[in-house]
């Protein structure tokens, strides 16, 4: 096992990662080594879907099968080794019939098959113990001794930047919107991480054409949310407890609270939400269910207290899962890619079992005095009044935007986002999402010009509407992105925060704070070249920040 994709890596050991029996995320060996088999065959399957995508021939199931076995190995998804020995034979199944469909193709077109690499004939194990022997060629540091660390760092934020695609594809997918040319995109970044590039630059290229390939994926599950959901209102979200039967939905899925608001419908069972599933509240379609009664909680780092304390049954919707605790573990269901040894997986044609199990628990005995916090400020929203918010800057009332999203955690220097939101001065607005804004969307931030000083722009799904926001303010002010008194915060945590982060490199956004840590797989070399090429700057000291943002914006 050699694991060091997300920000909570060890850090203990001459080389950055998680490399013995078990993960700091409680991922074991095992389960480990069998994600980077099933890794090693979608770029298998990739080298020939690229090409029958180049023939105009897709295999519809194997791109949507790439997207959802991608997922599966994202931080925190998935922890059942017994799904990730289905779903390795089941690759082997879609990557011998897209081999054979390739070769019918080509044929058809006049031309000779390529000559592949060695993951398009990789064959896997018949049992447990020949597939870990096989491990060590699908390792993420395999070769390291021939090609050095800076490409095996720059190969990592690809292949990471890839999976957080899938998942956000993943996402759109399931609720309807599919686009040819995101699927093209996903099989061509298999294709090139199978051919073991050594060329840096052409690597670096690679990252940006996925950061590119992202920006279409966000705009395709912005409109999969918006198409199915509504456009997000600003809405009131309760925050405390209601008297009665209860469920607890946490995750990123939309759909899935959608199927559990209405396998619930007048069953005398409230739902709330959890974590990314927040922003749920402000789809006018979502909301409009009366027994959606609030969010509890907080963000996912927090959830093995948080679930043993909810008197009801809890469903978690792709990611973030942590070793569920005894105390509730016979009342978490798994929905989607998520996955843990011994729970109840649960699809829309199952959730009979859940509403029994809600009303087998407990449920809230009584209602407590009512506390709310206001999310929605999504892009219609604030582009509605741009007018007015460009007078405000134009008048000297808002001197600054301050944008601090991304994921939260339970790694130390998270108190950084904190400190940053409550220091930045009266003057300024605070634009959040992502599940950080849970260190400090309950603080009172005032309003400035008749609008919320902070505003809660949503999941971290919906940074194309901020993206959206910061493109408007630019043509409003006639100036590019870098030139707006804007200063984008971001705290990273796992793989779709790799996505996002090189789909603003590839925008050409630059000056970016990251935090609390850099991720481990970026060699100093790579973070001199991010420094260098995009100005990419490690946090450092929050009021220091703030000072050092407004002044180089004077």
């Amino acid at each position: 096992m050699f694991c060091f994709q997300c920000e909570q890596t060890s850090r203990d050991g001459a080389t950055a990662g998680c490399a013995g029996a078990k993960g700091v995320c409680g991922k074991d060996e095992v389960t480990a080594d069998l994600q980077d088999l099933l890794i090693y065959e979608l770029k298998g399957i990739g080298q020939y879907t690229h090409r029958l995508h180049k023939l105009g021939k897709p295999d519809a199931d194997a791109d949507r099968f790439s997207l959802y076995a991608l997922f599966t190995t994202l931080t925190n998804v998935n922890f059942n080794r017994a799904r990730f020995t289905d779903m390795i034979a089941e690759a082997a199944t879609i990557r011998d019939r897209v081999a054979k469909a390739y070769e019918v193709e080509a044929a058809a077109a006049g031309k000779i098959p390529a000559m592949l690499g060695a993951a398009a004939h990789y064959q896997p194990a018949g049992d447990l113990s020949g597939l870990l022997a096989q491990a060590p060629v699908a390792s993420v540091r395999a070769g390291v001794e021939k090609v050095g660390e800076d490409v095996i760092g720059l190969r990592s934020l690809i292949l990471y930047g890839l999976k957080g695609v899938a998942a956000y594809a993943h996402h759109a997918e399931v609720l309807g919107e599919e686009r040819e040319e995101i699927y093209a995109g996903v099989a061509k970044a298999l294709d090139f991480l199978a051919s073991d590039s050594t060329d840096i630059e052409a690597l670096l290229g690679e990252a940006l054409e996925l950061g590119k390939l992202n920006y279409t994926v966000m705009e395709t599950l912005d409109a999969a949310n918006t198409g199915n959901f509504g456009t997000p209102t600003p809405t009131a979200v309760r925050t405390t407890p209601v008297a009665g039967k209860c469920i607890l939905v946490s995750g990123h899925d939309f759909g899935d609270l959608r199927a559990i608001l209405e396998a619930t419908k007048d069953q005398g069972i409230n739902v709330y939400t959890h974590g990314e599933v927040l922003p749920a509240h402000a789809y006018p379609k979502l909301h409009a269910y009366p027994h959606l009664v609030g969010n509890y909680g907080g963000a996912w780092q927090n959830q093995q207290i948080e679930f043993a304390a909810f008197p009801g049954p809890i469903v978690m919707t792709s990611n973030c899962l942590i070793e569920p605790q005894p105390s509730y573990r016979n009342r978490i269901f798994t929905m989607g890619p998520v996955g843990w040894p011994g729970l109840k997986h649960l699809t829309h044609n199952d959730l009979g079992i859940l509403v029994q199990a809600a009303k087998a628990t407990p449920g809230f005995a009584t209602t407590a005095p009512e506390k709310q916090i206001l999310i929605g400020f999504a892009r219609d929203t604030v582009l509605g009044v741009a007018g007015t918010v460009v007078e405000a800057v134009k008048s000297g009332a808002v001197k600054h935007f301050f944008l601090i999203g991304g994921c939260d955690g339970a790694a130390p220097g998270r108190n950084y986002y904190t400190d940053f939101a409550d220091n930045a001065p009266q003057d300024t607005v605070v634009l959040t999402l992502g599940c950080g804004k849970y260190r400090f969307n309950t603080h009172d931030f005032g309003t400035i010009g008749g609008l919320p000083r902070l505003l809660d722009v949503g999941q971290c799904n919906d940074t194309y509407s901020a993206i959206q926001i910061a493109l408007a303010l630019a043509n409003a002010f006639n100036c590019g992105v870098n030139e707006l008194p804007l200063t984008l915060v971001i705290s990273w945590f796992e793989q779709k925060a790799a996505a996002v982060l090189l789909t603003l490199l590839a925008l050409g956004v630059r000056n970016i704070r990251l935090g609390p840590s850099l991720p481990a797989f970026l060699t100093p070399n790579l973070i001199n070249v991010l420094v260098e090429k995009f100005g990419i700057q490690p946090v450092t000291d929050a009021k220091a920040d703030i000072q050092a943002a407004l002044t180089r914006a004077a």
